[in-house]
């Protein structure tokens, strides 16, 4: 009887994760800029080789119905506040709209109250003013470029430090600016190894590791680019590899040190595909800027060894369930404004077993991005989208005010290929209710629509006050 129900526990999982909730891992998040659900080799790409994104695949959990925002500021502020991104304030990704809200409590603030160290390394991309910058926002260490990427400027606030680019750039580290010497992806991942060094042994650390890579401009190594030549994006590819060897020596290291075990490392991509797609694009219909599937869903690896067991998790999950789940492995407790702030779920049952039960939900996108100074309800029905496990509800275009609604079934047309909405007009009744309600629920807090641009870009302001003149 005993090798029986021995045998049952570990088919189910519950053995092998039991008591996850307080077990306080280590946590290293890594979120790459642009890299779409397609450009990984695990995930079926024919072209593009990523040996260490694939072990992260191998080894862990795998989210395979896993979404977030068709941007990226909006997917990093909900990430890190367990709330749909218009709630945070953040409806585009510059024009002071990128800026989340202060009023929002974040993930590592909550983690700090459970005895964690914090690391922020990359692209922060949620307001580059004094006020809103992760040193504010509960990282203790912080190496940061400015704007939504190396080299950008937009008129107000958002912008990083003049004369940057991939190559040797400038870095904000810990409020003052440092030369660094090769290439960015290189160099965010090698000071935040640096970092593990300094805090191991000591209190459990979160390191959020977000690479500007392989967004655009693709500026590139020559012999990253020389592994793709012909093969297809060689530029966009040898970006990525780049990435997956920096994870495979970043990997190395946990396994030296001897904190492989004691470490939850968890890999996405921040919006829908973008260079690659012509290549691959997992069969889904839209990328990045788009309501499809294929414009929100991401990657989602979670390994921890000798913890977690390898599985597929095909239940409906996104980014607003990230701080809700370190929170419950970290063993924080949400205090009444961030229970209440959250409006996303823990994954850790899921990670204790795959085939837990999990209530069915009702998920929203929309790219946001109407015309600053015009009302939101100009945008209302451009490029949003309603979820449910079985059903998605998409609308790209507003005509005479109204929606033009399409449905699909998720379950037999993953790739959005044939419209449904004439034939099922009580789903898409229901479910475009249920959008016009939550579409009430958030433009109360879209709090920086009518923000006057910033008559100076404060990274721009920093380096002046630092060097003496911009370059």
């Amino acid at each position: 009887m005993k090798h029986l129900i021995l045998l049952l526990l570990l088919a189910t999982g519950s053995l092998h994760a039991a008591g996850l909730a307080g077990k306080r891992p280590n946590i290293i998040f890594i979120l790459t800029d642009d890299q779409g659900y397609g450009d990984v080799s695990a995930n079926g790409n024919p072209v593009l080789k990523t040996p260490n994104l694939d072990r992260l695949h191998g080894e862990g959990v795998r989210f395979t119905d896993f979404h977030v925002s068709p941007t990226c500021a909006p997917t990093r502020s909900a990430l890190l506040t367990g709330r749909h991104e218009f709630k945070n304030g953040v409806t585009h990704t510059i024009l002071e709209r990128e800026r989340m809200t202060l009023d929002a409590v974040t993930l590592p603030q909550v983690l700090k109250t459970a005895g964690y160290t914090t690391g922020m390394f990359g692209k922060w991309h949620l307001g580059d003013e004094d006020e809103y910058q992760p040193e504010r926002r509960g990282f203790d260490e912080v190496f940061i470029h400015g704007g939504g990427g190396i080299g950008q400027h937009y008129p107000g606030s958002c912008g990083d430090a003049p004369g940057n680019t991939y190559f040797s750039p400038l870095i904000k580290h810990n409020g003052k600016f440092e030369k660094t010497e090769g290439y960015c992806t290189d160099v965010f991942f090698a000071q935040a190894t640096k970092w593990i060094e300094s805090v191991k042994g000591g209190k459990p650390f979160y390191l959020h590791l977000a690479t500007n890579a392989p967004h655009g401009p693709l500026q590139v190594r020559p012999e990253d680019e020389a592994r793709y030549q012909g093969k297809g994006p060689a530029k966009f590819f040898g970006m990525i590899a780049n990435i997956d060897d920096n994870l495979g020596r970043l990997l190395a290291k946990l396994t030296e040190w001897g904190l492989e075990k004691d470490t939850l490392v968890v890999f996405m991509n921040d919006n829908g595909g973008t260079g690659g797609v012509g290549v691959f694009n997992a069969g889904m219909r839209g990328q990045k800027g788009t309501a499809f599937l294929g414009g929100t869903r991401a990657s989602s690896f979670w390994r921890w060894p000798g913890t977690l067991q390898p599985a597929d998790v095909t239940k409906l999950a996104a980014h607003i369930d990230f701080l809700p789940t370190l929170a419950e492995l970290a063993g924080a407790k949400l205090d009444e404004k961030v229970a209440k702030q959250s409006e996303g779920r823990s994954l850790v049952p899921l990670l204790e077993n795959p085939a837990a039960p999990w209530p069915t939900r009702t998920l929203f996108t929309h790219l946001g991005r109407w015309d600053k100074g015009k009302p939101p309800e100009t945008g209302k029905y451009t490029q949003c989208s309603v979820r449910t496990p079985d059903y998605h509800l998409v609308s790209t275009t507003t005509k005479d005010a109204q929606p033009s609604w399409m449905l699909f079934d998720t379950r037999t047309d993953y790739g959005e290929k044939q419209d449904i909405a004439a034939q099922h007009a009580e789903i898409v009744a229901e479910m475009s209710a249920a959008y016009e309600k939550w579409w009430a629920s958030v433009v109360p807090l879209m709090v920086n629509e009518n923000v006057p641009l910033a008559p100076a870009n404060p990274f721009w302001t920093l380096h002046k006050k630092q060097f003496g003149a911009a370059p």
